[in-house]
């Protein structure tokens, strides 16, 4: 129950609202370190319920109309859209404004937003764009919170990060959450942070409540058998994780033309499409997403029953990310990779580190043909029929 960290009673109508009871690992081990003003860094897996970590505490530092006092730093547009609607429920009835900051879309509605925020989540590049436009002051800034920190640094971001942490005022509460802890994390640790509380929660899915499966399969009969087995399957929410965003785009493209609903989401999309994905998807239509790592990182969707990794992501710790996405809260899932001759090597590095993986054979699935768009010629598409 969250009446035992002392929250206050505005903030506990609101979890009420949302229907939130019981109190996840993170939230029972962050809440009472961040409430006492500690620095802390904080291992935990996406879907873990770090926004309410970190979210409820900071509204109890905050003042109306007193300027951005809560900045939240995220790697991706679609996390910062996740992460500012779940801190505006949060602040439901303590009526503190939230200015959701990324690019993609048009500048101007967050120039309007951030004149009367206290509260900021965004994006790096977006907020470097504004600082340097001078559309936010960051004086009064109470509190910082840097989100999913290890895939902000294998983005990019570490300039970034630097430079806005150090126009922030001196005198803060920093919260730093990341799914590894690496050195390059801890360096922003040692750098930027005051004496931090490391706490680490539960990175793993039992094994018990997610089942994983892999299968051998020569490349051009991939689609075939990422087929077969929906069929076989019938997953209520799943994703395919791709490794290329040209790839990704096929692997839609493929399922769509043979009876299969599913839409892809990479960063070449626009935001307003990546949007209209995403909230299609959490209504469950699509009920099956295409996705790159980078675009899924951080996207908290709840009910996926089944992950299919149609390439073999580069590590482990990729890995475990994308299976991590089923299996939640107590619930089972499954997660299947399809297995080429190009996959053998990072599989084998994967394995090394998560030997649970099955077997699964699949003999006598049935071959398919998939319409694909083939190059441009003159200004004409052409098509053509081929076996995948």
């Amino acid at each position: 129950m969250f009446e035992k960290f002392n929250i206050d009673k505005r903030v506990l109508a609101a979890l009420k609202d949302m229907n939130f009871t019981k109190a996840t690992e993170i939230q029972n081990r962050v809440i009472p370190v961040a409430m006492q003003g500690n620095d802390l860094v904080a291992q935990s897996m996406t879907g873990s319920g770090k926004t309410a970590a970190f979210g409820i505490p900071m509204l109890h530092f905050i003042e109306p109309r007193r300027g951005v006092q809560v900045l939240i730093l995220v790697p991706t547009r679609e996390l910062a859209e996740q992460v500012g609607s779940e801190i505006k429920k949060f602040s439901k009835y303590t009526h503190m404004s939230v200015a959701k900051v990324y690019g993609g879309v048009g500048i101007e509605p967050q120039i309007h937003a951030l004149r009367t925020a206290e509260i900021v989540v965004g994006t790096p590049g977006r907020i470097l764009d504004h600082m340097s436009r001078r559309t936010v002051n960051f004086s009064p800034v109470k509190i910082l919170v840097l989100d999913e920190a290890d895939r902000m640094l294998d983005m990019g971001f570490i300039d970034d990060i630097r430079r806005i942490v150090n126009t922030l005022p001196r005198k803060r509460q920093t919260m730093l959450f990341s799914a590894t802890i690496s050195d390059d994390v801890m360096r922003i640790a040692r750098n930027y942070m005051n004496n931090p509380v490391r706490i680490t929660t539960t990175v793993r899915v039992p094994l018990h409540k997610l089942r994983q499966f892999y299968c051998d399969v020569p490349e051009e009969d991939k689609i075939s058998l990422l087929l077969h087995l929906i069929k076989k399957e019938k997953p209520s929410l799943a994703i395919i994780f791709s490794n290329t965003k040209r790839e990704t785009d096929f692997v839609a493209q493929a399922l769509e033309q043979n009876g299969v609903e599913a839409k892809a989401i990479h960063g070449d999309m626009t935001q307003q499409q990546r949007l209209y994905v995403m909230e299609g998807f959490h209504r469950g239509r699509p009920h099956i997403l295409v996705a790159t790592d980078v675009a899924a990182r951080g996207l908290d969707i709840k009910n996926v029953t089944h992950i299919f990794n149609y390439d073999v992501p580069n590590d482990a710790d990729n890995y475990t990310h994308r299976i991590g996405r089923t299996a939640r809260l107590g619930k089972e899932g499954k997660a299947i990779t399809l297995l080429s001759k190009k996959d053998h090597e990072s599989f084998r590095r994967i394995h090394r580190f998560l030997p649970d993986i099955e077997k699964m054979v699949e003999k006598d699935y049935p071959k398919v043909f998939v319409r694909r768009p083939q190059r441009h010629y003159g200004g004409r598409r052409h098509f053509g029929r081929r076996r995948y």
